[in-house]
């Protein structure tokens, strides 16, 4: 089950509408306070009895089709990344923005084909491919676009350098990746995951929970997620672009270059392209879900290895020049993550240099801004009385105070007028 659309989650439900069931109580508090990140990871507790489905709004949320056990609730209450995170030091650098972390690098995949492919630098790709080419894993599952739905996104386990390649590129879309995980081949003992923060913080997680999971998953990566657009702010992009879904043969976010232009090829063979600014800046990012918008952790801090873009950007963090070739910051966050990075660049898979992170605020002030103003939303929240996610370890209250009061109560009313009106 690699991505499930609402018609087939619909008919699933549908079939099972005769043998009525309790709503599992995660769930259901879950949809209260909107607290969904999407990622799949209840569909990897409860299989077949919990599907995902497009909500009408256009993001991927659970529909729950069979009855769930107590011991399965209790497990999505302690995994689901939208009811809560924990995150612990364990001796390591903790900063109050970035969390967690070894070492900082700036980098590149020497492979030119994945630099060029990949969103920023091809670093992720790099190291998926290496990891692949080396033997440390089998495969690696990851996203890429949906063959019959070009602006949308499945679960996929590459195996193969050339299947990393098809994947690269940043898809600002609804992905479920977890959702895979009770479909994979059982011979497939050893995988690499990349996911969004909110995926491996659940992979994490469940891993905690069951020695088996952690067996199969040794490495984690992940990625600075500036939140995650519905199908509706993809479909905007194209109607910019002059385009349909139904006219759109394949679709590319990011990529093919630095940042990269996102870019629709029709059916007709016809290409039409806006930039990054535009697409994300103007459209994407006011289609952003709202568990995304009480992320504390837009950062990765539970993956072993972390990338993100790393350019000179004006205030909102667009990059200021028009493209270049990729690179990638590089974080290390664990002592599994170093080992990896340190053996990936003497096979020459990558290239790796020092990184100032005093530079990175100025770099990710959307990071920085969402961090520092988390606090003053989380408030205005349980003002209103919504469930808002339990977050351990995160520094919260250290991140706001490095924000002036203005900005805090600029959030704080801004969330609480959002909350009034609806």
């Amino acid at each position: 089950m690699v991505y499930m659309r609402q018609a087939q989650a619909e008919s699933t439900a549908n079939s099972s509408a005769s043998r009525p069931h309790l709503a599992a109580s995660s769930l259901a508090r879950v949809a209260r306070g909107d607290l969904c990140t999407g990622c799949g990871g209840c569909v990897a507790v409860a299989p077949r009895r919990i599907v995902m489905g497009v909500s009408t709004e256009g993001y991927l949320r659970p529909v729950q089709t069979g009855p769930v056990s107590a011991a399965e609730d209790a497990r999505i209450h302690a995994t689901c990344p939208g009811l809560s995170q924990t995150v612990e030091a364990a001796g390591r650098r903790d900063d109050a923005l970035w969390g967690p972390y070894m070492a900082m690098h700036k980098g590149f995949a020497n492979d030119p084909a994945l630099r060029f492919a990949g969103a920023s630098g091809g670093g992720l790709s790099g190291l998926a491919a290496w990891l692949i080419d080396s033997g440390t894993v089998q495969a690696v599952v990851q996203v890429k676009a949906d063959p019959d739905r070009a602006v949308a996104n499945v679960a996929t386990i590459s195996r193969s350098r050339g299947e990393i390649l098809e994947a690269a590129g940043s898809r600002y879309a609804p992905a479920a990746p977890l959702a895979i995980l009770p479909d994979i081949p059982a011979e497939l003992t050893r995988l690499a995951f990349i996911g969004k923060p909110c995926d491996t913080a659940a992979l994490r997680a469940l891993a905690a929970e069951d020695p088996a999971v952690a067996a199969r998953f040794p490495v984690i990566l992940s990625f600075f997620c500036a939140g995650t657009p519905s199908l509706k702010g993809a479909e905007a992009v194209l109607k910019a672009l002059g385009s349909s879904p139904e006219d759109a043969q394949l679709f590319r976010y990011r990529g093919n270059g630095w940042p990269g232009l996102t870019t629709v090829t029709r059916r007709t063979g016809e290409t039409a392209a806006m930039t990054y600014h535009d697409s994300w800046g103007g459209i994407l990012s006011k289609h952003v879900q709202h568990r995304c918008k009480i992320c504390a952790d837009g950062t990765g801090t539970a993956a072993d290895i972390v990338c993100a873009d790393v350019w000179e950007c004006d205030d909102a963090g667009y990059p200021v020049f028009q493209e270049a070739e990729g690179l990638s910051l590089v974080v290390a966050r664990t002592a599994l993550g170093t080992a990896l990075l340190e053996k990936a660049q003497m096979a020459g898979a990558i290239t790796l240099s020092p990184f100032d992170m005093g530079m990175l605020a100025a770099i990710q002030p959307g990071q920085r801004n969402r961090r520092q103003a988390l606090l003053a939303r989380l408030w205005a929240l349980r003002l209103l009385g919504r469930p808002v996610p339990r977050y351990r370890g995160l520094k919260i209250t250290e991140a706001a105070r490095q924000a002036g009061l203005r900005f805090l109560m600029r959030n704080f009313l801004g969330t609480l007028r959002r909350g009034l009106s609806k």
